[in-house]
C-alpha cells in the first residue's frame, strides 16, 4: 500500500446476499505513516471468560511453586505448550458467595462477585452488571457485536426443592443488568450465522433472507472475496486465505442447516489448507439430554450432538470472533452448573461430572473429578493454542487476548467458594506478564482480577463488584 492510498476500513466486510463476512487485521488496514505499529494501538485487547461448572479437586490445581519456576500439576498438564501465556492465579475468593446455597448463589455472581438474591421464582437479581457487559457498554460499539455469549445447555428452568433456588441461576454469567441475563446461543450454527450474517451499513445484524437460507455464507461472500484479493499485497493475500480457510474449516464441521439438508446438502469442495475435525453430524438439531431432564434420546428427525467436538466448535468460533474483530467480549459456559454430564468419553471415568464433584474422599471418585477437570483444562489450552497461531502484526490473537478460565468452587464436595480455580491466558495486548503462578493474599477478591482485566482493555474501573483496586502483581 502506497503512502497516499486511503487505508482499508477495520469495519470493511465480505459481502454476498444474505451475508457480511468480517476480516481479520490486514496491513492495507494499517495508516500509512512512518512508525505505525501493526500489533499495536491498532490491535485491540478483547477477552473472553470460559466457566466449568462443579469446581476442582485443588490439590491436582494449585501449583507448589510460585513465580515461573513452577511444575504444573495433574489437572494443569495440559498447559504444558502454552504455559508462557498462562497465568496461574490462586488465593481468589468470592466473599458474597460464603452464605446461600451450594451452587446456584455462587455462579450466578461468577463475573458479578455480589451477592445473589434467593427465590424460586424468575424475579433473579445477580447482584449487578457483569464484567464482561461494563466492557461491552464501553468497547461494543466498536464491533459488530457488543458480546457473544455461548453455552452448551439450554436454560433449565423450575425450582431446586433441595435448596429453594430456581434452577435458572445455574445456567447464567452474564448479566446486563442485575435482574436482566443475556440468553446464550447453544447451537453452533446459529452462533455462527450471528457472526456472519447480514449486516446493515452500521454493521449490525440483519435478518438473513429465507431464499439464502440454505447456501453456504462462505460461497455467498467468494466474488467479494475475490475483488479485494486483487486489491491486496501478497503478504495480505496469504492472511485472507488463512483465514477463509478457518471459515471453511467451521462451516463445513457445522453441517447443513435444516433447509439445505432437505434439499440434498453436500459439503463444499473446495480444498483447505487446514485440515478440520472429524465433521459433526446434524449440529443444527438440539437434542433431549439426560442432562436436561430428557431422555437423552435424540429430538425428532435429530441425532446426538458429540459433546467433545460442541465445544470445540464453540471455542473455533470465539477464534473467529477474535479473528475479525466482530465481538471483544465473549462468554461460554462448558455446561450449566450442577451438570451431570456423562464423561464415559474419558479413560478410567465412570461418574458424571456432578456426582464425582461430590467425592467424599473416595478415591475413585477424586480420580474421574481431576480428569474431568484436566479435560476442561485442555480445551482452555486448545483455545490458547489456536488463538497463538493467528499472526495479528507483529502480535498473535494470543497477545492481544485475555481469557480466563475457571469455577464458582474449589473443593465441588464442600461447595467452598475461596481459593478459585483461576486461570488467565493471553497477554492483555503486551500489559499482563504470564508464565507465572501468581499467589494473592487470602481473601483477595476475584473482582481485583476483575478490575485489572477491565484496565488491560482500556475501560476505567477503579473499582468493580466487591473489589479492593487491581492485582498489581499481574501486570508488566
Amino acid at each position: 500500500m502506497s503512502a497516499k492510498t486511503r487505508p482499508l476500513s477495520r469495519r470493511t466486510f465480505l459481502r454476498g446476499t444474505g451475508v457480511a463476512l468480517g476480516l481479520p487485521l490486514l496491513d492495507a488496514m494499517l495508516p500509512a505513516r512512518a512508525g505505525a505499529e501493526p500489533g499495536g494501538a491498532a490491535a485491540p485487547v478483547r477477552a473472553a471468560y470460559l466457566y466449568f461448572p462443579n469446581g476442582a479437586w485443588m490439590d491436582a490445581w494449585v501449583p507448589k511453586q510460585t513465580g515461573a519456576d513452577y511444575e504444573l500439576p495433574f489437572s494443569l498438564a495440559p498447559l504444558a505448550s502454552v504455559k508462557d501465556a498462562v497465568t496461574v492465579l490462586s488465593g481468589l475468593d468470592k466473599p458474597n458467595s460464603r452464605s446461600g446455597d451450594g451452587h446456584y448463589a455462587k455462579t450466578a455472581n461468577f463475573l458479578t462477585g455480589l451477592p445473589v438474591r434467593k427465590t424460586t421464582g424468575q424475579d433473579l437479581n445477580a447482584g449487578g452488571v457483569s464484567v464482561d457487559q461494563v466492557a461491552a457498554a464501553h468497547v461494543g460499539h466498536l464491533t459488530p457485536l457488543p458480546s457473544l455469549e455461548l453455552a452448551t445447555d439450554p436454560v433449565i428452568n423450575g425450582l431446586d426443592r433441595a435448596v429453594n433456588y430456581t434452577r435458572m441461576y445455574g445456567s447464567h454469567i452474564s448479566w446486563r443488568r442485575s435482574d436482566l441475563p443475556l440468553p446464550r446461543l447453544i447451537d453452533p450454527r446459529a452462533a455462527f450465522e450471528r457472526m456472519f450474517g447480514p449486516r446493515d451499513e452500521q454493521g449490525r445484524p440483519l435478518p438473513r433472507p429465507a431464499q439464502t437460507a440454505d447456501r453456504s455464507l462462505l460461497d455467498a461472500a467468494l466474488d467479494d472475496a475475490h475483488d479485494l484479493r486483487r486489491r491486496l499485497g501478497r503478504g495480505d493475500q496469504q492472511k485472507l486465505e488463512e483465514y477463509l480457510d478457518a471459515v471453511r474449516g467451521v462451516e463445513r464441521r457445522l453441517g447443513p442447516t435444516t433447509a439445505s439438508a432437505a434439499n440434498g446438502w453436500r459439503p463444499p469442495t473446495r480444498p483447505e489448507r487446514l485440515v478440520p475435525p472429524p465433521a459433526l453430524i446434524r449440529p443444527d438439531v438440539l437434542f433431549t439430554s439426560r442432562d436436561n431432564g430428557g431422555d437423552g434420546a435424540p429430538a425428532a428427525g435429530g441425532q446426538a450432538i458429540d459433546p467433545p467436538e460442541l465445544v470445540r466448535l464453540m471455542l473455533d468460533l470465539i477464534v473467529l470472533a477474535f479473528w475479525t474483530d466482530t465481538t471483544r467480549n465473549v462468554t461460554f459456559l462448558f455446561a450449566n452448573d450442577v451438570s451431570p454430564r456423562n464423561f464415559s468419553f474419558l479413560d478410567g471415568v465412570r461418574e458424571n461430572h456432578h456426582s464425582s464433584s461430590h467425592h467424599a474422599n473416595q478415591q475413585a471418585k477424586i480420580d474421574a473429578y481431576k480428569t474431568i477437570t484436566r479435560w476442561h483444562v485442555g480445551q482452555f489450552a486448545y483455545l490458547l493454542g489456536r488463538l497463538r497461531d493467528v499472526r495479528e502484526g507483529e502480535r498473535t490473537l494470543l497477545d492481544n487476548a485475555l481469557v480466563m478460565c475457571g469455577s464458582s468452587l474449589s473443593d465441588g464436595n464442600r461447595h467452598d467458594p475461596n481459593n478459585l480455580p483461576i486461570l488467565l491466558g493471553g497477554r492483555g495486548g503486551g500489559r499482563i506478564r504470564a508464565g507465572r503462578h501468581v499467589a494473592s493474599p487470602r481473601n483477595t477478591p476475584l473482582c481485583n482480577l476483575y478490575v485489572s482485566m477491565l484496565e488491560c482493555m482500556g475501560v476505567p474501573a477503579e473499582r468493580f463488584g466487591d473489589s479492593t483496586g487491581p492485582i498489581r502483581d499481574l501486570t508488566a
